[in-house]
């Protein structure tokens, strides 16, 4: 087995175990947060949902809008030089 093979493996065991991690801080949060709101703004409201739901809604938005802004900076920043 060579070095490139064996950065491969714990390359993909890594990332597996930051998978699972993750994968199960969501659920724990998930199943913490079942309280039913309402969120209001600007006069609209939301359906009753669980707190959860928007939580997790919201980070996907958010990561979303700022790798977006992120890509859109690097990109418009390659193509001014």
């Amino acid at each position: 087995m060579s070095w490139r093979d064996k950065s491969r493996i714990k390359r993909f065991m890594v990332t597996g175990l930051v998978l699972l991690i993750s994968i199960t801080s969501l659920l724990l949060f998930v199943l913490e947060n079942q309280q039913l709101v309402v969120v209001s703004l600007f006069g609209f409201s939301s359906p009753q949902l669980q707190i959860s739901l928007f939580g997790v809604a919201l980070f996907l938005m958010g990561m979303i809008f700022g790798g977006g802004g992120v890509a859109a900076h690097f990109l418009g920043r390659r193509r001014g030089r």
